[in-house]
């Protein structure tokens, strides 16, 4: 059984808008690519036949993985559990135990994120410790390293 995925109203759109776009436009550039470099003559030795046939066979994986993520995907409210707290989608500042500065954490793994901010999965134990805390919260998860200790600082959607 495939592994769920939760995803925000944004990001299924997102991902179900790619999907659409490279099993239309993508595979009729794709098979313009192949056709123009067969008329080349010796596909043993075209180089652009054969690069081509890659970039077709990469972009049929990515079609193949959409398919497979849309297909289980959950959609979630991004504000699971209210506007002042910690939902999927949330982009939180945490403080770590003993450290000076927030890190700029978003939860959830497939969502589009700012350049500056990590992602923490949903179902981690992470994750899962700050899904429904508030800011000023303080949240505890067995993590590889040890038990460790976080402040929710702000939340943003």
């Amino acid at each position: 059984m495939a592994e769920i995925q939760r995803l925000s109203q944004d990001a299924h759109d997102r991902l179900a808008a790619e999907l659409d776009d490279l099993t239309t436009r993508g595979r009729i550039d794709i098979a313009r690519k192949i056709e123009t470099a067969r008329e080349l003559g010796d596909l043993s030795e075209n180089g652009d036949y054969h690069a081509a046939k890659e970039e077709k066979g990469k972009m049929e994986g990515r079609i193949m993985h959409l398919e497979h993520l849309l297909q289980d995907a959950e959609i979630v409210d991004g504000a699971a559990g209210g506007t002042d707290t910690v939902g999927q989608g949330a982009i939180v500042s945490l403080l770590y135990e003993g450290d000076d500065e927030p890190e700029r954490m978003l939860v959830g793994s497939i969502e589009e994120k700012p350049d500056d901010v990590g992602v923490v999965s949903p179902g981690s134990p992470l994750g899962v410790a700050l899904l429904g805390a508030a800011v000023g919260d303080e949240v505890s998860f067995e993590a590889p390293g040890g038990h460790l200790t976080v402040r929710v600082v702000a939340i943003d959607r």
